[in-house]
């Protein structure tokens, strides 16, 4: 997917830990202004390095964009701290339902305030609780008392708090009910459609995924080896049989398959 309206470019970036050991190699990924893009994957992928490149979070673990660039609204960020990142629009959720346990709900909530720019904490609360009503009944309960699904509403509301313009959501639906997983995409979707937030998701749910994101990247051992609309890569007979469950043999790794061996842009 190429546009001159994304708010998000990633342009053949590579990425290593502590100097040495290479994790993405050339990942080039656009989400455009107001859009929703999947990045799917297995473990191991690449696929939260690549939103904490994106987030400035790489510095915290002795990681670097070592070539390539990744530029938000036409700036470049790959080498700006994460507070700065976080200061222009950016927020990531990260993975693991990451709440403050011993603050009520409603503190939680108050922690993404503190980069709000221009509405104040109250409407930010009435906003978040218009779009997460458990929340509401909740505010008052400490934290790391409420379910899981409630703390991951928790999460999703504090970077709502932040008045993002891009939101990295990092497995929302991990551990968590078949029931609430939908409950909450409903939610992240009507909040793409409503308030125009652009959001790159990274979800192993990938029938999920392709539902709830009309684009999506394909990535495995840090490249990416397929993108296209959701609508056909859920036709995609490879992407069936490796994620999906619908391909009748027993799983197998993109390299195994001769015909997407051809289809790999990186391949010379």
């Amino acid at each position: 997917m190429e546009t001159s309206e994304a708010i998000l470019k990633i342009k053949n970036i590579e990425v290593k830990y502590h100097e040495v050991i290479l994790v993405l190699k050339g990942v080039s990924i656009e989400v455009p202004h107001g859009g929703i893009v999947a990045l799917l994957g297995a473990n191991g992928a690449g696929k939260s390095t690549t939103l904490k490149a994106i987030s400035g979070l790489l510095k915290t673990e002795d990681g670097e964009v070592t070539d390539g660039s990744i530029e938000y609204e036409g700036k470049p960020i790959h080498h700006a701290k994460a507070a700065k990142i976080a200061k222009s629009g950016i927020v990531q959720v990260i993975e693991g339902r990451k709440v403050f346990e011993h603050l009520t709900v409603e503190e939680n909530l108050k922690v993404g305030a503190h980069l709000r720019k221009t509405g104040s904490v109250k409407e930010g609360l009435q906003m978040v609780y218009h779009y997460f009503p458990r929340l509401l009944e909740k505010r008052f309960e400490t934290a790391g008392f409420v379910s899981g699904g409630e703390q991951q509403m928790a999460v999703v509301g504090r970077a709502m708090m932040t008045e993002p313009k891009l939101i990295l959501l990092d497995e929302p639906s991990m551990g968590l009910a078949p029931m609430l997983i939908h409950e909450i995409f409903k939610i992240i979707t009507k909040l793409n459609r409503e308030e125009r937030i652009s959001i790159l998701l990274v979800e192993q749910n990938v029938k999920l995924a392709l539902t709830t994101a009309p684009y999506a990247y394909v990535m495995e051992t840090g490249r990416i080896v397929m993108d296209d609309t959701s609508e056909k890569l859920s036709q995609n007979e490879d992407i069936k049989d490796f994620y999906l469950g619908m391909g009748g043999g027993e799983k197998k790794n993109f390299r195994d398959v001769k015909h997407y061996k051809r289809r790999k842009r990186w391949l010379s």
